[in-house]
């Protein structure tokens, strides 16, 4: 039996019956552009632009340093840290939003080999998969060379080749285990509590990377179990290119909890300005230093538009939309060499879809030119991010046109097209 094609008006039906239509006008979207980068940087929404203005209008330039008690800068971070930790499963309290994913990584990857080593001492291995984001492969790279550097050289990272290799990688040789919940590359989303029931099964302690999660899938912190994550707030939370990350410990470490970048505003009593460090009760002895304030304010109006839907709903429309760019694909592109490095299984999907072109770079390149912006990853990879906040049917069916007239002109097969600048 033929299955019945999909048409553009099958797309604008679901569109007239999408429950989170309205939440599209909460942002500032170009017009004629359609937007399918939001996992790698969120859209601007609408109140940015007033919020900035107020931050440096009137409370840096009249309130001046003021502002850090009448304006209440000095707890953004946890008021912030409350309002996203309801996205991935924490509490009040749980979450600070403070530094870059970076900075949250290196701080929670020593304290998470330093409790190992307390707790179970000949544990001295780190496992990743290859295809992790490199930056968090970078940073476990080199907190085990600045280990070394201090006398203690029995560190290794470890790298496996997808999830299928993960369960035989956790020896009694590993002390904790590094993932990325949803991997930047394939759109994998890794199952977070069978995953960590699974490796505390073998005494190993977990770290999570929610950078491609948080405000895209429903996660669940405390559900799971987990011992430790970051994410960033830039990408599907919408706060502004480069704003602060985030961190969450889980409660049962939050007094213990110890890490090498022990600066002012993490101290119990930073104004008292005394030389020995004692840390902050609870969630406040992960901040380091000054915040940037700025930047924080963004974010709250990035977090602000989750409050006017759930997880859930979020979650349903964002496999409606990566399940459609998939069909449309196969329907519409099937002649070109387009491979699909996404799974098929919405389970282990997260909200991008990735398909690999010999000359996927080049194509990209072309779809920005005719207004459709994904980005390119290395090898081949065209990545197209659905934001359920502001992608429409529709959306996903122009670009998709879009992409086929490119694939079947060659158009993309020009000099200009293959000039690759600092960001792809």
């Amino acid at each position: 039996m033929t299955q019945q094609k999909i048409s553009q008006a099958d797309c604008r039906a679901m569109d007239a019956s999408d429950p989170l239509a309205a939440l599209r006008d909460q942002f500032s979207l170009p017009e004629g552009v359609i937007y399918l980068d939001g996992n790698s940087l969120g859209a601007a929404p609408k109140t940015a632009l007033a919020r900035a203005t107020e931050v440096i209008t009137e409370e840096w330039a009249t309130g001046l340093i003021r502002s850090w008690n009448t304006a209440g800068w000095f707890d953004l971070p946890r008021r912030l840290g409350n309002k996203l930790a309801r996205l991935v499963g924490g509490k009040d309290n749980e979450v600070v939003v403070t530094d870059t994913t970076s900075t949250n990584l290196f701080k929670v990857m020593a304290a998470a080999l330093r409790q190992q080593k307390q707790d179970a001492p000949t544990r001295r291995v780190v496992v990743s998969e290859r295809n992790n984001f490199p930056t968090d492969l970078y940073i476990t790279q080199g907190l085990i060379e600045l280990l070394a550097s201090l006398g203690d050289a029995s560190y290794e990272l470890r790298l496996v080749d997808g999830p299928q290799e993960l369960a035989a990688a956790l020896t009694d040789e590993v002390a904790v285990v590094l993932l990325t919940h949803v991997n930047y590359q394939t759109g994998y989303m890794f199952d977070m509590a069978e995953t960590t029931r699974m490796a505390h099964g073998k005494g190993v302690l977990t770290v999570w990377d929610l950078c491609h999660s948080a405000g895209a899938v429903p996660v669940d912190l405390n559900g799971a179990d987990a011992d430790y994550a970051v994410g960033c707030t830039y990408k599907f939370l919408n706060g502004g290119p480069g704003s602060p990350a985030f961190i969450w410990v889980n409660p049962k470490y939050q007094e213990s909890f110890w890490q090498p970048l022990s600066r002012w505003w993490g101290h119990a009593r930073p104004f008292a300005m005394e030389p020995q460090y004692d840390p902050h009760a609870g969630i406040k002895r992960y901040l380091c230093g000054t915040q940037a304030i700025t930047s924080l304010a963004l974010v709250e109006c990035g977090l602000d538009t989750f409050a006017k839907t759930d997880m859930q709903q979020l979650r349903t429309k964002s496999l409606a939309l990566t399940s459609l760019f998939i069909e449309l694909v196969k329907q519409e592109c099937a002649e070109f060499p387009l491979t699909l490095n996404t799974p098929m299984d919405t389970k282990y999907r997260g909200s991008q879809v990735g398909f690999e072109h010999p000359d996927g770079f080049a194509v990209v390149q072309a779809l920005i030119e005719r207004g459709v912006i994904p980005d390119y990853r290395e090898p081949r990879i065209m990545r197209f991010g659905f934001t359920p906040l502001y992608i429409t049917y529709e959306d996903v069916w122009n670009a998709v046109a879009v992409l086929k007239d490119i694939l079947q002109s060659k158009s993309w097969d020009q000099p200009k097209f293959k000039q690759r600048g600092t960001v792809t």
